[in-house]
């Protein structure tokens, strides 16, 4: 599959974010590279981008791109850039003869609707475009949006200027090369050289179908105000990560995504997030294990500030794209690590002042409540996938049993929040055997 992308346009409405409109950077990703990104999740595998203003520079990034991610990137030059969209899209009509995806470097959007549209191909002579019939959507800008009218599955009308419309043009196209033939027979017929002047040429003749995608992400990121909107609604989106428990939803997650604001404008990577939340679990341990209140108390901080940090390597994997397989199982391996480290220090503080063979055994139950609560989370999650997904199962995990040592250190109560974590994460893990038991 492969896709055609405009980066031509100069941007002039962002110019304080950036002089090359592509190559500005949306929480750490350039415009252009969250569109190629977006598009390789999808399915792609090469791309041909037509630039213009500013096009060597853009050239030479997409050159790096190409390198970084093993796709191949075309560049292609509009010396009309300054004109209407169409101009750009016919630049690569010798490059592409079969059906194709359409993009807009400046149009951020969830894979998921590429992916879907990429699963039903138009038919000879026939477009596809994402429609949105979210006629409320409040990323839209409903001063600059296309407006698109449609029925029965069918597009009969587009423009910016549309009064009879129902929904939104998303930027989104699957097209077969009768595009260019409808470019062509646009600027000819009546002088307009618009993406949407070929499209209204292709629904005359029922040619031009809509893919519906009420309610998933996109938005076209042309002024400043776009430009916050698109970073606020990418945010938002890594706070509704389903299997969070109570802690890491109303606590963790909101100050996770302040940090991983800032974060994703430095070159730090998420396994680097996971090794330093890592290290400050160990220090919180070894101040633990220290005594004193004092230490109790710094060192319950920065349990819960670890328990924090530890949310941000996955945000930052999702906003820059970076998430692996080995990244999810690196952090894995240093919570549980973390963990043991953890509930070690509080065991041995706890028998600084209470020496005994009880005090030890509470302990040993904690570490191991907390290490089956692990061991068994990954079944009993998929088990209950879709309960999770709409909050009909409350989810105990790590976010509560950091909490609780994060509690039990301001207020000097060790034994008993060692006993806690022993017997809630202990009856949690026989009652997710006994649902697997049942539901398995």
């Amino acid at each position: 599959m492969k896709c055609l992308i405009i980066a031509a346009g100069k941007g002039s409405r962002l110019r304080q974010r950036g002089d090359s409109k592509p190559l500005i950077p949306v929480l750490g990703v350039p415009l252009i590279e969250r569109a190629i990104r977006s598009a390789v999740e999808a399915g792609v595998d090469g791309f041909f981008v037509v630039t213009g203003y500013q096009g060597e520079r853009v050239r030479g990034f997409l050159g790096s791109l190409a390198a970084h991610l093993g796709v191949p990137i075309t560049p292609l030059f509009n010396e009309d850039w300054e004109k209407e969209d169409g101009l750009s899209v016919l630049k690569a009509r010798e490059h592409l003869h079969e059906p194709f995806l359409l993009l807009m470097s400046d149009h951020l959007f969830d894979p998921s609707i590429a992916r879907e549209m990429m699963s039903h191909p138009p038919d000879e002579g026939e477009i596809i475009l994402a429609v949105d019939e979210g006629i409320r959507n409040s990323l839209v800008d409903m001063e600059d949006v296309t407006r698109v009218k449609t029925e029965d599955g069918k597009i009969r009308n587009i423009g910016k200027g549309l009064t009879d419309f129902n929904g939104f043009d998303t930027g989104i196209f699957y097209c077969t090369p009768a595009i260019f033939e409808a470019l062509e027979h646009s600027t000819e017929k009546y002088g307009e050289t618009t993406l949407s002047g070929a499209v209204r040429i292709l629904a005359t003749v029922d040619r031009a179908r809509a893919l519906h995608i009420s309610g998933r992400f996109w938005i076209d990121v042309d002024d400043p105000a776009a430009f916050g909107r698109a970073e606020k609604a990418l945010l938002d989106r890594l706070r509704s990560k389903p299997n969070d428990g109570p802690v890491a939803r109303y606590l963790n997650r909101p100050l996770s995504v302040k940090i991983s604001r800032r974060l994703v404008k430095y070159p730090v990577t998420p396994n680097q997030i996971s090794l330093f939340s890592f290290l400050c679990s160990m220090l919180g341990a070894g101040l633990f294990a220290f005594g004193g209140y004092p230490g109790l108390l710094m060192g319950g901080l920065l349990a819960q500030f670890a328990s924090v940090l530890d949310g941000c390597d996955g945000e930052v994997a999702r906003l820059k794209f970076q998430r692996s397989v080995y990244g999810g199982w690196f952090d894995a391996v240093l919570d549980r690590y973390a963990d043991a480290f953890l509930l070690f220090g509080l065991t041995w503080h706890a028998l600084s002042a209470n020496p005994g063979p009880l005090m030890l055994f509470i302990g040993f139950l904690a570490i191991i409540g907390s290490f089956m609560l692990s061991y068994t989370a990954d079944k009993y999650d998929r088990l209950m996938s879709d309960r999770i997904i709409h909050g009909n199962v409350f989810r105990l995990g790590r976010d509560v049993r950091v909490f609780l040592i994060f509690i039990g250190a301001i207020f000097n109560q060790v034994p008993l929040t060692l006993s806690l974590i022993a017997l809630v994460m202990n009856i949690e893990t026989i009652r997710r055997v006994i649902v697997c038991r049942d539901h398995g």
